[in-house]
């Protein structure tokens, strides 16, 4: 490209000497969107820096950073002993303004980004009763924040940080924090008859990422996968996202149906299962089903995910045995969660492996994160050990209870004949029952309008339910808030139902 005479009308250069921005950046800006405009073409030879100055008026050395910055840049080049010239070698689509096209225009042109497993698992956040923002009556899994033991955390916390930065700044084992998995083992033995040692438990963020890890490692494509139905959303996430053929299996009073999976996939490679309160309805497996399905894994091959995600919160007599402590022949692998018990974005859940898969998934773990922060794993560990855990799941299963019956009393004063609601012995919601002729949806289009956070059991389900209902969460609500949002809830589903 042949040089071009200098072009630099300093007219068109305004530096304004009472701004907070430098003079040199000022006159950098300038220039740079002359370049990139193409005002200043490429081969353009511009002033020397003495007569730049000159002409605005400013010190040579304001001139001197301007173009220096320019050049680090690339965006002017030296000719040794012939002065300072745009860059010849600026790419053409950097040397003028493009006329913008609208989104979708620019969407088409650049092709589908999405891959086919994205798209498969949008349904997780496009579902209806997905929520963002603060937690409102009546959206589920909110645990009690307003009675989280706040100050006690913030002086474990300031404690583990002044007596132990230097132990747990480091990277830490993948499995997880070792005094951590020590307390959560003896509390899952002591509790909810789980067989396990720590060289058995793996910290992981949440139990989704422990789904995401457990599935990724056992599922090949097209493998065959048991799951409730209707059923938690996040594991069929995690089969989907592994690849899995995932069989729906119905659900009844006594839980997972075994001989319906049976004639629907006889030989599945992994089930999943939410034995203690089945997610969402909140029936509990019967013990005949627990064993005919410890069976069927033994004679199969198949490996049970067992999902115990809220049976901390029992109101009536002790916390249920889970069914990996039933098992005899490793093939219960056994997730759980704290986000719930504790507060959400604590992210720490956790796996008990059988001994076989254990290296397999610490491995998993650390491609998918090498380990969850050591700070929070050492203060939760302090938390459980030192007693104050077991003391809050006490409170919250008073105040859940309390909690539940205020629901009840709102429902049966604000809710009759829109909405049958039923006592359960545990967890963290309730199931409405709508009327037979009201679809769910609609039910939960007329909520949302109204700022009631509801869930249709139709968005957990792959077979459409043979009646509508809603899923209430109570726990994380005072019963002010909880009359409040019931009685909006009955003007929206008298109203925009019918």
């Amino acid at each position: 490209m042949g040089k071009i005479a200098t072009s630099l009308p300093t007219a068109t250069i305004t530096l304004d000497k009472m701004s907070s921005t430098a003079l040199y950046r000022q006159l950098y800006d300038q220039l740079r969107e002359a370049i990139l405009s193409g005002r200043l073409s490429p081969g353009t030879r511009l002033p020397s820096t003495r007569e730049l100055a000159g002409d605005l008026d400013i010190a040579r050395n304001t001139v001197l950073n301007a173009f220096e910055q320019l050049y680090s840049e690339s965006y002017l080049e030296r000719h040794v002993g012939d002065g300072t010239y745009v860059s010849a070698q600026l790419p053409d689509d950097l040397l003028r303004v493009k006329t913008q096209r609208p989104a979708e225009e620019r969407a088409k042109a650049n092709g589908e980004p999405i891959s086919q497993w994205g798209k498969s698992v949008s349904f997780l956040t496009t579902s209806p009763g997905t929520y963002d923002g603060p937690p409102r009556p009546f959206r589920t899994g909110t645990p009690a924040l307003d009675a989280f033991p706040y100050k006690l955390w913030g002086r474990l916390l300031a404690t583990r940080w002044s007596t132990s930065a230097p132990e747990i700044l480091p990277y830490s084992n993948s499995a997880g924090y070792l005094p951590l998995r020590k307390a959560i083992a003896s509390y899952l033995s002591t509790t909810r008859g789980v067989q396990c040692v720590p060289e058995q438990l793996i910290i992981t963020s949440g139990s989704q990422h422990a789904l995401e890890i457990v599935t990724r490692t056992l599922i090949d494509p097209d493998d065959g996968a048991w799951i409730e139905d209707p059923g938690f959303l996040g594991a069929r996430a995690a089969l989907t996202a592994a690849g899995a053929r995932f069989i729906p299996v119905p659900v009844d009073a006594d839980g997972l149906n075994i001989a319906a999976g049976i004639e629907r996939c006889a030989d599945p490679k992994l089930i999943y299962v939410t034995p203690s309160h089945q997610y969402p309805l909140g029936m509990t497996l019967t013990l005949i089903r627990r064993l005919a399905l410890l069976k069927l894994a033994t004679k199969t091959g198949a490996w049970v995910i067992e999902d115990d995600y809220d049976s901390e919160f029992r109101y009536v007599g002790r916390p249920l045995a889970a069914l990996q402590g039933l098992d005899t022949d490793q093939r219960v692998i056994y997730i759980g969660t704290l986000s719930k018990v504790l507060f959400p974005s604590i992210r720490i859940g956790y796996i008990v492996a059988p001994p076989n898969l254990f290296d397999a998934f610490v491995r998993a773990r650390c491609l998918a994160g090498h380990q969850s922060p050591t700070l929070e794993q050492a203060v939760l560990a302090d938390f459980i050990s030192e007693g104050y855990f077991a003391r809050h799941i006490r409170r919250m299963r008073a105040l859940y209870a309390e909690r539940q019956q205020t629901l009840l009393k709102a429902a049966k004063a604000e809710l009759d004949g829109l909405l049958d609601l039923q006592p359960s012995d545990t967890g963290m919601h309730l199931m409405g029952w709508l009327p037979e002729a009201i679809d769910d949806k609609a039910a939960f289009r007329a909520a949302a309008a109204s700022g009631v956070e509801v869930t249709p059991l139709s968005a957990y389900s792959i077979e459409p339910p043979k009646r509508g209902a809603l899923r209430l969460g109570y726990t994380g609500y005072k019963p002010p808030a909880i009359w409040r949002a019931t009685r909006r809830l009955a003007a929206a589903l008298r109203d925009g139902t019918n």
